[in-house]
């Protein structure tokens, strides 16, 4: 089956497989999440409110199970690796927040940052020493517009913009998934790091922002522009299924990669800078006190009291 057709009909067996799906409890992490369960996977939910990933494991045809996880809380992070037990085959970093208002984790880092990417960082390198095929985490086209400021990542000095912030968040993905993949082919490691983004895909994750404004030109967007969020995991569930070579990035194939099946995506000259990707990563070290998980023993966390100044 080619990239040029492929949709979720066409995913492979996942039986007896584990698959750990961050934010699963609505949009492109539930569908996704649903699709895998129907292919034979044993599908952890990992979810802030264990109440709504009830109800949504409610909705999901075969295996599942629910866990707490609140990727904008370095303790529930360490709490949800310190309590895995077993395999892991494929992790999903999907969760995430998009242009909330300005705001602080537990841990005092910026809300966007914090979680879309600290927190991803941190959650992937606890689990690392748990996981034998391949870690995918969620990007976005706006990491085009994004840019890393390594001398203020929690906007402390600059003035706040939320746009910025998720942009830069997304970009902080990217780099991410690219530096994992440098050092888990340096570690002799089988395990594969990838990428995906959706396009523009209809979820809550426009209409969520706690700004009025924002809300109603994503409720106008999602109706007149967006794909529907069946097609907007497309990609995700391709990087998460597909022999496709570590440090791989997925997206829709049409108009500007808004929408369309799954192939490989293209990424701005930042995303592909090696060096950023380094030091962002050594800066994340730092600010989680998580060190990459198969360098000797797992990451260990160190719960800052706040971001550093």
């Amino acid at each position: 089956m080619t990239e040029a057709t492929w949709t979720s009909a066409d995913l492979p067996s996942f039986a007896h497989r584990t698959v750990v799906v961050t934010g699963a409890n609505s949009g492109l992490g539930l569908v996704a999440a649903r699709h895998l369960a129907g292919v034979g996977a044993h599908v952890v939910l990992a979810v802030r409110d264990p109440s709504r990933g009830r109800q949504a494991a409610a909705t999901i045809t075969g295996e599942t199970e629910v866990r707490v996880l609140d990727l904008a809380d370095l303790s529930s992070i360490r709490r949800f690796a310190d309590e895995w037990t077993g395999e892991i085959d494929v992790l999903v970093n999907n969760a995430g927040v998009m242009n909330v208002p300005e705001g602080r984790t537990a841990d005092g880092f910026e809300t966007q940052f914090g979680t879309n990417h600290l927190g991803t960082f941190a959650l992937t390198n606890l689990l690392l020493p748990h996981i034998t095929d391949r870690v995918v985490t969620m990007s976005s086209v706006m990491h085009r517009s994004g840019t890393i400021d390594l001398d203020d990542l929690n906007w402390q000095r600059r003035r706040y913009s939320r746009t910025a912030a998720y942009n830069q968040s997304k970009l902080a993905n990217l780099l991410f998934s690219l530096e994992l993949q440098r050092r888990l082919t340096r570690a002799g490691s089988a395990v594969r790091s990838l990428a995906a983004h959706p396009g523009y895909a209809a979820t809550n994750l426009q209409t969520r922002t706690g700004n009025a404004i924002f809300d109603l030109f994503g409720r106008i967007g999602n109706r007149l522009l967006a794909q529907p969020a069946e097609a907007g995991a497309w990609p995700v569930l391709f990087a998460a299924s597909q022999d496709l070579p570590g440090g791989s990035y997925v997206g829709p194939d049409r108009f500007l990669e808004y929408r369309g099946h799954p192939a490989l995506a293209g990424r701005t000259a930042a995303a592909s800078d090696l060096g950023l990707a380094h030091t962002l990563w050594e800066a994340s070290e730092e600010l989680t006190g998580v060190r990459f998980g198969l360098t000797g023993a797992p990451g260990v966390v160190r719960r800052p009291e706040a971001a550093p100044e």
